[in-house]
């Protein structure tokens, strides 16, 4: 007998699940009619995109989650990015206003289906209608990159190490699928020196343009501040292998017992230490290539397969243990190196504190001047003196003795404030000459320097006797390191070096077929994927250009013959000899150089301008020459106002007294008329001569400064450095000194412009090399406003004709 059970309410299970199942649709409809992006932004439906991006920022400021500790704050900061990402696309936008639509894949215009599809996006991808907060990876925030952090940091650090940069977005399901793989790969790569990045398009939009990035997910290698996409499946080892695509080829040479020798030997030319990297695997590990780029500067490397049936003797020589990694550190010593390490779980910070260690030679040869800044630093605290020990020699086989012996000599006394380096003369001529005086020496010299600043100043000591590398040369060198550590005042000259000349850096047509190369290499990868947008700058470049040349062939082929005229030269009113381009004695507008100063020539067309109408305010400091003493004086008169040519109030120029002669007579004795006139007398005689004399004229209040020629006794060009003049010069030059004395002193009071006074015919004997000693004090004295000025009436005119005329009347 079969007993069926049967409910009391037959009817009410079906019942109640169908109001279930409806009381969730409405509710899910209700959720999506509920999203409204215009709400959430706070902005009305006719808001303009000025407004919508205005609103955005101040909500996003507001509830970012790391300013924001509100729990709701990271749910909310999602929906005002996705507001934002829909209003600010106007195609988006249009959906959403026509049909309430919020995703791309959606066919449009189908609103009679709007409750179901608004029904399935909800329960799909609304989680917070079940408590499933969707947030971002906050582990993957320390690497975040801004557009500023990018450029100041990261493009820098590109140089020594690459980077693997992520491009993404909110709400990018594409960039879900690969983040397993994505930290899988930072998780390997990280720890061997790879930089990583991330990049939100949303929030660094300025960024992604310059990366060139436009789509996410994208991924981005970065070397030597170029940018490389990567093209292929996102999988481990493909990243892996792009990233060591990216690298320069040839960091690492295989060495075997064919070329270990020539590679040792080679850090005569490469002026650097070599390293040996010894492994069982056939392939140059990753590690092994990324420390090389860090440290390629300063060091080679090479790497030795021990498993090579061909580097068998290599590995006897040294003695290499086959069960563990291991590196050796070569310099000057190819038969033993100066540092070894050995380890079976090698890592990069190890590798890297072993190559910081060892960067430069015992005694390396300054090539450059980043190597100069590095190897004797400037000095910055007295317990951080570093004195530098600098050989001057040169490359002949006659000088190799004398090296090998101060290398000796550089091992034997290796302490932290020494640094010992070398200089061939023949390449680094400039340094060379501010530390011998500009002679040419012909034995090698030993000199102690000590940086003071960064623009180049120096205390040193040259060391007597010259180096040949005898025990003598050896002896006194110490003896003057131990005075030098006793007394840091026993460096008693200094000077200012010039930058140094880069003897590594390769020559211009290697340059610019290394840039050919790396442009032809970015437009193939850009045609190959079809990246037109960072195309269309470049092909719009080539079709200008094509249009420009074939428009002027076009324009020439038709054009009369009669067309083409030669245009007349335009007057020039001096010309130039190479001797007057090279003292910038010009009327050019370029800004001046190292020891030169713009100065213009005072003639009919620029008297005017430069002197009667000058603006008020600006003095205009003129130097009176002749023919013969052009050239000396203009050197001599901008090396000393070169210090003042910044001042935008004074202007610079000469007057050429042998086509004048009249206009300093004329001048002086108008500003005699006004002087007696006030009760001031003068007895002294005009000088024949007025080259060398130097006047400041304010062309607005008409008056005047002097500065006579003064000679001062002192010889800039001593006997170290000036071995042209005979002992018979000097002695004359001596008793005319003394002879002069007298005279010297009055015309160091008209120096500060007492007086227009007349009484120095001496002015004919002086040196012209010495005629402008003391203009740099009286330039001084002429900034304070010490010196006296002597007025005049009007300025006498450069016209011979209008002068007489004047003074006839």
């Amino acid at each position: 007998m079969t007993v069926r059970r049967t409910s009391r309410y037959p009817g009410t299970c079906p019942i109640i699940l169908a109001i279930f199942l409806l009381n969730l649709t409405v509710q899910l409809v209700k959720t999506s009619s509920d999203y409204d992006p215009y709400k959430i932004l706070g902005v009305s439906r006719s808001a303009s995109q000025a407004e919508i991006k205005k609103a955005y920022k101040s909500l996003a400021r507001e509830w970012h989650p790391d300013k924001n500790k509100d729990p709701k704050a990271e749910d909310m900061f999602i929906k005002i990015s996705k507001s934002y990402e829909i209003l600010s696309n106007e195609e988006r936008r249009s959906n959403f206003d026509r049909y309430g639509q919020m995703d791309d894949n959606q066919p449009f215009g189908q609103s009679h289906h709007h409750g179901f599809r608004s029904f399935h996006n909800s329960f799909y991808f609304d989680e917070s209608f079940f408590h499933f907060p969707r947030s971002r990876d906050f582990a993957d925030s320390k690497y975040l990159l801004h557009h500023a952090q990018f450029n100041s940091d990261v493009l820098p650090d590109s140089h020594k190490r690459p980077y693997l940069i992520k491009v993404t977005s909110e709400w990018c399901f594409a960039c879900i699928h690969i983040e397993p793989v994505w930290k899988e790969t930072v998780q390997e790569l990280e720890p061997l020196g790879v930089g990583i990045g991330i990049v939100d398009l949303g929030y660094e939009r300025r960024l992604a343009n310059q990366l060139g990035a436009h789509r996410a997910p994208s991924i981005i290698g970065l070397v030597n501040g170029r940018v490389t996409f990567f093209h292929q499946a996102v999988v481990r080892e493909h990243l892996r292998q792009f990233i060591e695509d990216l690298l320069p080829h040839k960091l690492v040479e295989r060495i075997t017992d064919n070329n270990y020798l020539a590679f040792l030997d080679n850090w005569h030319v490469e002026n650097k230490p070599s390293v040996l990297l010894f492994d069982q695997v056939p392939i140059v590990p990753l590690l092994y290539k990324l420390t090389a780029f860090a440290f390629r500067d300063y060091v080679r490397f090479g790497y030795v397969d021990q498993g090579d049936t061909h580097c068998t003797r290599l590995l006897r020589q040294f003695n290499i243990n086959t069960y563990a990694p291991t590196m050796l550190l070569f310099k000057e010593d190819t038969e033993k190196p100066v540092d070894i390490i050995q380890a079976r779980g090698m890592k990069r910070q190890i590798m890297d504190e072993f190559v910081s260690n060892n960067k430069f030679l015992q005694v390396p040869r300054l090539v450059n001047q980043q190597l100069f800044d590095e190897l004797c630093p400037v000095k910055q605290f007295h317990r951080r003196r570093k004195y530098c020990v600098l050989l001057i020699t040169g490359e002949d086989q006659a000088f190799l003795p004398g090296n090998k012996a101060f290398l000796d000599f550089a091992s034997a006394n290796r302490k932290e404030v020494l640094r010992f380096a070398y200089v061939y003369q023949r390449h680094q001529q400039p340094l060379c000459q501010a530390l011998l005086h500009s002679q040419a020496s012909f034995s090698a010299q030993v000199v102690i320097l000590e940086r003071r600043s960064q623009a180049g100043k120096v205390l040193y000591r040259s060391v007597s006797g010259g180096w040949n590398g005898s025990e003598e040369d050896k002896y006194h060198l110490h003896e003057q390191l131990e005075l030098l550590q006793k007394d840091p005042t026993y460096l008693t000259s200094d000077a200012t070096l010039p930058e140094l000349n880069n003897e590594m850096a390769p020559i211009f047509i290697i340059q610019w077929m290394n840039a050919a190369y790396d442009y032809i290499l970015q437009i193939y990868d850009d045609l190959l994927y079809s990246n037109w947008r960072e195309m269309m700058p470049i092909l719009s470049l080539i079709f200008s250009a094509l249009f420009i040349l074939f428009g002027t062939v076009i324009i020439q082929a038709f054009s009369e013959p009669g067309e083409n005229k030669p245009r007349k030269p335009k007057p020039k009113e001096q010309p130039q000899t190479e001797d007057d381009a090279s003292s910038r004695a010009s009327t050019s507008s370029r800004p001046p150089k190292k020891d030169f100063v713009e100065v213009t020539e005072l003639t009919d067309i620029t008297y005017t301008s430069n002197l009667v109408k000058l603006r008020p305010g600006h003095i205009n400091v003129v130097l009176v020459l002749t023919n013969a003493s052009k050239n000396a004086l203009l050197r001599k008169f901008a090396k000393e106002v070169f210090s003042f040519s910044g001042t935008q109030t004074l202007h610079f120029s000469f007057l050429n007294a042998d086509k004048h002669r009249h206009w300093m007579p004329s001048l002086l004795r108008s500003a005699s008329d006004a002087a007696e006139r006030e009760g001031h007398s003068d007895e002294d005689e005009e000088p024949s001569d007025y080259a060398g004399h130097v006047l400041a004229l304010n062309g607005h209040k008409k008056y005047f400064c002097l500065f006579r020629p003064v000679f001062t006794g002192d010889d800039p060009n001593d006997s170290s450095t000036e071995t042209s003049f005979s002992s018979d010069s000097r002695r004359k030059s001596r008793s005319r000194s003394r002879s002069s004395s007298h005279s010297r002193s009055r015309s160091h009071s008209r120096e500060d412009g007492a007086g227009p006074k007349r009484g120095s015919s001496r002015a004919t004997t002086i040196e012209v090399h010495h005629k402008l000693d003391r203009l740099g004090l009286w330039m001084e004295r002429l900034m304070e406003g010490t010196l006296p000025r002597l007025q005049v009436p009007v300025w006498p005119s450069l016209d011979e004709t209008a002068n007489s005329s004047s003074t006839d009347s």
